[in-house]
């Protein structure tokens, strides 16, 4: 949600964010409601105060057995409660049509994003690894032959339908080592706390990461009203919804490991095959809830956080600075990693860390006191993927693959697989 008092000082500033984002103007329009909503209000408050004078002075007419003026104070009460509660009811839905507009624009970017309408407008800032040179052709995650029969997209459409997949064996067990990996260097090395948390929530919390009102239909709903998250970071950002937290334990950084749901509205024909885009899926998800003078410090932090799960797999990536036009609503400034994946002879994301400012907060009304008897400010949030666990398990496969359609597992993933090295092409973990 956006600062009204922001986009009066500075409407030009604020259109201009837009402009950046690929949309119309739209200050003039949120003004004149802001303006029509306040007048309203100042207008009620008017007519209170004449309401109350005038009971104030019904009485006294009474008294002295002035009748006329008696029923004319008495009839100016009346006439001014009814003047009040129209006008409250003006600014009610003066201030619901404010709040229609703005809870529906994305946030703004910051002046450092680069301009852009789209991906070819993101900036590659750092690159790591380097892609291993194959002396025979190398094939997607899904046709490495040792894995194939453990990767299961037919029974898994049987059960479910498109973009769905069963994992078994081998596979499955590498995809749930990965996971625990990931936690375990989270937790250990970077100074996350873990969390166990709902993958079912109220209206409240997806409208505090901004899923709704606008992206509704990009995520399920139940049939009694609960939404599935699309990621954790609807749970983990909203620990602090409706809290004034206490500065000194900013910041808060938390990691969960959860089943995340996609609807993937509007990608038909894209990554129809494989596990690359899915409707059910797990991710390793980052949330930190900072002061608003650490949220960039913290941005990059959490950028390095998943750079190293990253690197302790081996697995080359490049990170990219989201231009304007192609960062998520919520996000002032967006790194993608995108992990090389030989099959596909290209880059492709694995995950996408945001800084949102306050705008997150702002629906969410979370906020902190600076130190003992200071004014409550808004926190600012982040969040990020640490990582997608079902792109990392491609990422492995298919930069691990051998000729003979085995696959040989990085040395960090050793302990997680209890010494086991390698799946060979009859499927085996050995």
């Amino acid at each position: 949600m956006h600062d009204i008092r922001a986009i009066r000082e500075n409407p030009a500033a604020f259109d201009a964010g837009l402009a950046r984002r690929g949309l119309a103007a739209q200050s003039s329009e949120v003004l004149a409601l802001d303006r029509a909503r306040r007048a309203a209000i100042s207008q009620a408050e008017a007519a209170k105060a004449a309401q109350n004078a005038a009971s104030k002075q019904v009485g006294a007419a009474k008294a002295r057995g002035d009748e006329a003026e008696f029923e004319r104070l008495r009839a100016l009460v009346a006439e001014k409660k009814a003047e009040m509660a129209a006008l409250e009811e003006d600014a009610r839905t003066g201030d619901a049509k404010l709040t229609a507009i703005l809870e529906t624009l994305p946030n703004l970017p910051l002046d450092e994003v680069p301009d852009g309408a789209d991906e070819a407008g993101n900036v590659e800032t750092h690159r790591w690894g380097t892609p291993r040179v194959f002396d025979f052709t190398p094939v997607e995650h899904y046709e490495i032959k040792g894995i194939a029969q453990d990767m299961d997209f037919a029974t898994a459409a049987k059960l479910s339908g498109a973009r769905f997949v069963v994992l078994r064996g081998a596979v499955a067990r590498v995809h749930r080592a990965l996971a625990q990996f990931m936690l375990d260097l989270h937790v250990e090395e970077h100074g996350l706390r873990e969390v166990n948390s709902p993958v079912l929530v109220r209206d409240e919390a997806m409208y505090g990461t901004g899923q709704l009102p606008k992206f509704a239909e990009d995520s399920y709903r139940t049939t009694n009203g609960w939404w599935l998250i699309p990621t954790s970071e609807v749970t983990l950002t909203n620990f602090a919804a409706g809290d004034i937290l206490d500065g000194a334990t900013l910041p808060l950084r938390f990691c969960a490991h959860t089943l995340c749901f996609r609807s993937e509205a509007g990608s038909a024909g894209k990554d129809t095959t494989g596990m690359l885009r899915q409707h059910q899926f797990e991710k390793v998800e980052m949330v930190s809830i900072t002061q608003p003078e650490d949220s960039l410090a913290e941005h990059e932090h959490m950028t390095r956080c998943a750079e190293t799960v990253l690197e302790q797999l081996g697995l080359p990536y490049r990170r990219m600075v989201l231009c304007a036009g192609d960062m998520g609503f919520g996000a002032q400034k967006t790194h993608d990693l995108e992990v090389w994946l030989p099959g596909q002879d290209t880059y492709r994301e694995i995950s996408s860390v945001s800084v949102c400012g306050d705008f997150q907060a702002r629906r969410m009304n979370a906020r902190f006191r600076p130190e003992s008897g200071a004014k409550p400010e808004f926190v600012h949030t982040l969040n990020g993927s640490g990582l997608a666990v079902g792109r990392c398990l491609i990422a492995v496969l298919e930069n691990g693959q051998t000729e003979d359609g085995g696959v040989v597992f990085p040395q960090a993933l050793h302990p997680y697989l209890r010494g086991r090295t390698r799946i060979t092409p009859e499927g085996e973990l050995v």
